[in-house]
């Protein structure tokens, strides 16, 4: 199990592919796992590194709060360790408040940035729908049940119902691997964190000078797709694209879609 040395943590890696270093970040309680279905295309033209962030999977969950600055150096030091230079990053929710500051802290370990179904923080983003956080925050429901409401919310309407089999298996893959507390509390200060104006993103996206994706679901009711603009908007050298039949878990609804707009993007 390849493990590397960082930050005064450990974190577990992998990589597959050769080509174009891409980095994928991961979301708010989810280790590498979330990126399994979109690997095997990437790797077809990319080197491409995935990695579970301090707090989940075989990584180090040392105690907490976190921040996206905390998580930045992670992923930069991971590189260093990889004798990476420069490489393409990409992160997905909380894993994008990782990749903004990974461009802002480290610009010069910046090829390309994506920013996938995330915001800037701050009180000026488009927050979390009504209908999501009255799910996501239930707490009336036994554990399973609240587990897949949780992935009907995210997911784009009638995706669960079409695709049982993969929602079988993302509950099994949750159950085999539960949030711990005390970690997922710590990766939730990431976010937390960044309520404040001063402690936003929102200011200083301008200082981005190289050239970026923003990726959403049009049925995000996690991070709304409106959260595009408000990024594009900030960074100067950026294009939005909204997948018309995805929610905020794109990465695993539309794969090779998602996969696709990636390799486009990069080339």
């Amino acid at each position: 199990m390849p493990k590397i040395k960082t930050n005064n943590i450990e974190l577990y890696y992998e990589t597959y592919g050769a080509g174009q270093p891409l980095v994928l970040i991961s979301g708010l309680g989810y280790s590498l796992w979330q990126w399994h279905k979109m690997v095997p295309f990437l790797a077809e033209h990319f080197q491409v590194i995935t990695f579970d962030n301090r707090g989940v999977g075989q990584s180090d969950k040392p105690a907490g709060p976190y921040t996206a600055q905390m998580l930045a150096a992670d992923t930069a030091g991971l590189l260093d360790a990889l004798g990476i230079e420069k490489a393409i990053i990409a992160g997905h929710s909380m894993g994008g408040f990782v990749a903004q500051a990974m461009a802002l802290d480290f610009p010069e370990k910046m090829e390309k940035l994506i920013l996938c179904s995330t915001n800037f923080g701050g009180p000026h983003h488009v927050p979390v729908t009504a209908e999501a956080m009255k799910v996501l925050t239930d707490v009336t429901s036994d554990a399973l049940t609240r587990l897949k409401n949780g992935l009907v919310v995210s997911t784009a309407p009638g995706w669960a119902e079409k695709n049982p089999e993969m929602i079988e298996a993302w509950i099994e893959w949750r159950v085999a691997n539960p949030i711990e507390p005390a970690p997922y509390q710590a990766q939730l200060a990431i976010g937390l964190g960044l309520m404040t104006e001063a402690a936003a993103f929102e200011m200083k996206l301008s200082r981005i000078n190289v050239p970026t994706l923003i990726l959403f679901g049009a049925h995000d009711k996690v991070v709304p797709p409106d959260n595009a603009a408000l990024l594009a908007e900030k960074i100067a050298d950026s294009k939005v694209l909204i997948f018309p039949d995805a929610g905020h878990f794109f990465p695993i609804e539309i794969a090779e879609a998602a996969s696709r707009a990636i390799t486009d993007f990069a080339a």
